[in-house]
């Protein structure tokens, strides 16, 4: 299975989170389309049919990311890779 860039995930979360709240601080036709078009785009990238389910989704991954660079850190937070 394909995951998803976390950065494209936080993008679109993000976006989607805005315009949430835009469109419940006032409603807006434009807003609402972006909101429309962010959903489509947030459930086709995390491969799944309800906008909820992407949200979990993406909340997952990005779970995830954040583990793996904790784990990827040293014991004083600073990376064990080497640069190049």
């Amino acid at each position: 299975m394909l995951v998803p860039d976390p950065k494209v995930v936080r993008e679109l979360l993000t976006r989607y989170a805005s315009l949430r709240i835009a469109q419940a601080q006032r409603e807006n036709v434009a807003a609402a389309r972006e909101l429309d078009d962010v959903s489509y785009t947030l459930c086709v990238t995390m491969g799944t049919t309800s906008v909820h389910d992407a949200v979990a989704a993406a909340d997952a991954v990005l779970l995830a990311a954040g583990r793996a660079t904790a784990t990827a850190s040293g014991p004083d937070g600073k990376s064990d890779l080497l640069a190049v």
